[in-house]
Protein backbone atom coordinates (compact mmCIF):
# COMPACT_ATOMS: atom_id res chain seq x y z
CA UNK A 1 0.00 0.00 0.00
CA UNK A 2 1.53 3.18 -1.04
CA UNK A 3 0.05 6.44 0.13
CA UNK A 4 0.66 10.22 0.61
CA UNK A 5 -1.45 11.64 3.33
CA UNK A 6 -3.10 15.53 2.73
CA UNK A 7 -4.24 17.90 4.80
CA UNK A 8 -3.42 21.22 6.38
CA UNK A 9 -1.09 21.94 9.67
CA UNK A 10 -3.04 20.17 12.47
CA UNK A 11 -4.83 17.86 10.74
CA UNK A 12 -4.46 15.23 12.52
CA UNK A 13 -1.90 13.56 9.96
CA UNK A 14 0.81 12.52 11.77
CA UNK A 15 -1.40 10.64 14.21
CA UNK A 16 -3.00 8.88 11.44
CA UNK A 17 -0.05 8.27 9.80
CA UNK A 18 1.32 6.22 12.75
CA UNK A 19 -1.86 4.49 12.95
CA UNK A 20 -1.32 3.28 9.40
CA UNK A 21 1.94 2.13 10.14
CA UNK A 22 1.05 0.38 12.38
CA UNK A 23 -2.32 -1.61 11.48
CA UNK A 24 -0.60 -2.10 7.54
CA UNK A 25 3.01 -3.04 8.89
CA UNK A 26 3.94 -0.13 6.09
CA UNK A 27 6.68 2.83 6.77
CA UNK A 28 6.11 6.36 7.17
CA UNK A 29 8.87 8.31 5.07
CA UNK A 30 9.17 12.01 6.60
CA UNK A 31 10.77 13.93 3.93
CA UNK A 32 12.97 15.91 6.59
CA UNK A 33 13.93 12.10 8.33
CA UNK A 34 15.41 11.06 5.24
CA UNK A 35 17.51 14.14 3.95
CA UNK A 36 18.62 13.69 7.47
CA UNK A 37 19.50 9.99 7.11
CA UNK A 38 20.82 10.41 3.57
CA UNK A 39 23.34 13.14 4.42
CA UNK A 40 24.11 11.26 7.47
CA UNK A 41 24.51 8.26 5.36
CA UNK A 42 26.90 10.22 3.22
CA UNK A 43 25.24 8.86 0.10
CA UNK A 44 25.93 10.50 -3.22
CA UNK A 45 22.60 11.74 -2.97
CA UNK A 46 22.77 13.00 0.66
CA UNK A 47 25.86 14.96 -0.09
CA UNK A 48 24.53 16.52 -2.98
CA UNK A 49 21.55 17.63 -0.40
CA UNK A 50 23.80 18.64 2.40
CA UNK A 51 26.11 20.65 0.23
CA UNK A 52 22.53 22.96 -0.61
CA UNK A 53 21.49 23.03 2.74
CA UNK A 54 25.01 24.09 4.02
CA UNK A 55 24.59 27.10 1.69
CA UNK A 56 20.88 27.92 3.58
CA UNK A 57 19.13 26.90 0.36
CA UNK A 58 16.11 24.93 -0.02
CA UNK A 59 16.48 21.25 -1.57
CA UNK A 60 15.29 21.34 -4.93
CA UNK A 61 12.30 18.94 -6.21
CA UNK A 62 14.87 16.33 -8.07
CA UNK A 63 17.30 15.64 -5.22
CA UNK A 64 14.37 15.37 -3.07
CA UNK A 65 13.14 13.04 -5.60
CA UNK A 66 16.42 11.19 -5.66
CA UNK A 67 16.34 10.36 -2.13
CA UNK A 68 12.39 9.12 -2.07
CA UNK A 69 13.56 6.74 -4.80
CA UNK A 70 16.29 5.36 -3.04
CA UNK A 71 14.65 5.28 0.22
CA UNK A 72 11.66 3.21 -0.98
CA UNK A 73 14.38 0.67 -2.42
CA UNK A 74 14.98 -0.25 0.81
CA UNK A 75 13.48 -3.84 2.56
CA UNK A 76 11.41 -2.24 4.87
CA UNK A 77 9.14 -0.08 2.34
CA UNK A 78 8.79 -3.28 0.05
CA UNK A 79 5.10 -3.62 1.26
CA UNK A 80 4.73 -0.28 0.58
CA UNK A 81 4.40 3.84 2.51
CA UNK A 82 3.03 6.98 3.53
CA UNK A 83 4.78 9.69 2.02
CA UNK A 84 4.71 12.46 5.04
CA UNK A 85 5.61 16.26 3.59
CA UNK A 86 6.14 15.45 0.18
CA UNK A 87 4.60 15.94 -2.42
CA UNK A 88 3.65 19.78 -1.40
CA UNK A 89 3.35 20.70 -4.98
CA UNK A 90 1.83 19.45 -7.85
CA UNK A 91 5.10 19.99 -9.80
CA UNK A 92 6.94 17.36 -7.19
CA UNK A 93 3.71 15.22 -7.31
CA UNK A 94 4.69 14.78 -11.49
CA UNK A 95 8.26 14.14 -10.64
CA UNK A 96 7.20 11.43 -8.15
CA UNK A 97 5.00 10.07 -10.32
CA UNK A 98 7.51 9.57 -13.23
CA UNK A 99 10.11 8.36 -10.72
CA UNK A 100 7.21 5.62 -9.41
CA UNK A 101 6.55 5.06 -13.16
CA UNK A 102 9.95 4.46 -13.87
CA UNK A 103 10.24 1.93 -10.81
CA UNK A 104 6.73 -0.11 -12.26
CA UNK A 105 5.54 1.30 -9.13
CA UNK A 106 2.12 3.72 -8.77
CA UNK A 107 0.27 5.30 -5.68
CA UNK A 108 -2.28 3.82 -4.31
CA UNK A 109 -4.33 6.32 -3.00
CA UNK A 110 -4.25 10.10 -1.46
CA UNK A 111 -6.12 10.36 1.76
CA UNK A 112 -6.94 13.90 2.21
CA UNK A 113 -8.22 15.09 5.43
CA UNK A 114 -10.50 17.44 5.43
CA UNK A 115 -11.23 19.97 8.39
CA UNK A 116 -12.29 23.37 9.31
CA UNK A 117 -10.19 26.14 9.51
CA UNK A 118 -11.50 28.01 11.89
CA UNK A 119 -11.68 24.84 14.39
CA UNK A 120 -8.57 24.18 13.74
CA UNK A 121 -6.92 28.16 15.04
CA UNK A 122 -9.35 27.63 17.81
CA UNK A 123 -8.03 23.90 18.91
CA UNK A 124 -4.23 25.90 18.74
CA UNK A 125 -5.48 28.78 21.24
CA UNK A 126 -6.42 26.66 23.54
CA UNK A 127 -3.48 24.45 23.54
CA UNK A 128 -1.33 27.37 23.36
CA UNK A 129 -2.84 28.74 26.71
CA UNK A 130 -2.54 25.26 28.05
CA UNK A 131 1.03 24.50 27.23
CA UNK A 132 3.26 24.81 30.74
CA UNK A 133 5.95 27.29 29.96
CA UNK A 134 3.61 28.91 26.88
CA UNK A 135 3.20 27.74 23.77
CA UNK A 136 6.59 26.84 20.63
CA UNK A 137 7.41 29.60 18.69
CA UNK A 138 5.48 27.90 16.05
CA UNK A 139 2.48 26.95 18.18
CA UNK A 140 -0.22 30.01 17.81
CA UNK A 141 -2.81 31.13 15.93
CA UNK A 142 -0.62 33.91 13.97
CA UNK A 143 2.17 31.09 12.82
CA UNK A 144 -0.70 28.86 12.16
CA UNK A 145 -2.18 31.35 9.94
CA UNK A 146 0.90 31.60 7.82
CA UNK A 147 1.22 27.67 7.67
CA UNK A 148 -2.78 27.96 6.35
CA UNK A 149 -2.47 29.50 4.05
CA UNK A 150 0.85 28.52 2.28
CA UNK A 151 -0.81 25.66 2.58
CA UNK A 152 -3.71 26.91 0.85
CA UNK A 153 -1.78 28.32 -2.17
CA UNK A 154 0.77 25.32 -2.95
CA UNK A 155 -0.63 21.95 -1.19
CA UNK A 156 -4.29 22.18 -1.74
CA UNK A 157 -4.30 22.13 -5.42
CA UNK A 158 -2.82 18.74 -5.19
CA UNK A 159 -6.20 17.40 -4.08
CA UNK A 160 -7.33 18.26 -7.71
CA UNK A 161 -4.36 16.56 -8.91
CA UNK A 162 -5.12 13.34 -7.10
CA UNK A 163 -8.52 13.56 -8.11
CA UNK A 164 -8.20 13.73 -11.49
CA UNK A 165 -5.79 10.17 -11.62
CA UNK A 166 -9.21 8.82 -9.65
CA UNK A 167 -6.58 8.54 -6.78
CA UNK A 168 -8.56 11.02 -4.03
CA UNK A 169 -9.76 9.83 -1.18
CA UNK A 170 -11.42 12.62 1.21
CA UNK A 171 -12.11 12.02 5.02
CA UNK A 172 -13.73 14.52 7.89
CA UNK A 173 -10.80 15.47 9.53
CA UNK A 174 -12.88 16.84 12.39
CA UNK A 175 -13.88 13.52 13.21
CA UNK A 176 -12.95 11.89 16.40
CA UNK A 177 -9.41 9.97 16.01
CA UNK A 178 -11.12 6.80 16.18
CA UNK A 179 -13.65 7.25 13.49
CA UNK A 180 -10.91 9.12 10.64
CA UNK A 181 -9.09 5.76 11.41
CA UNK A 182 -12.53 3.66 10.27
CA UNK A 183 -12.88 5.97 7.62
CA UNK A 184 -9.98 6.11 6.13
CA UNK A 185 -9.69 2.26 6.46
CA UNK A 186 -13.27 2.45 4.51
CA UNK A 187 -11.91 4.90 1.81
CA UNK A 188 -9.10 2.31 1.22
CA UNK A 189 -11.39 -0.48 0.78
CA UNK A 190 -9.49 -2.64 4.06
CA UNK A 191 -11.59 -4.29 6.65
CA UNK A 192 -11.27 -4.27 10.02
CA UNK A 193 -9.26 -7.75 9.54
CA UNK A 194 -6.18 -5.12 9.27
CA UNK A 195 -6.68 -4.22 12.56
CA UNK A 196 -6.16 -7.42 14.16
CA UNK A 197 -2.34 -7.74 12.15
Amino acid sequence: MRLILLGPPGAGKGTQAERLVERHEIVQLSTGDMLRAAVAAGTEIGLKAKAIMDRGELVPDDVVVGIVADRIEKSDAQKGFILDGFPRTVRQAEALDAMLTQKGLKLDAAVELRVDESILLARIEKRAGETPGGPRADDNAEALKKRLAVYREQTAPLADYFRSKGLLRTVDGMAPVDRVTEEIDRALGVGNEAAGG
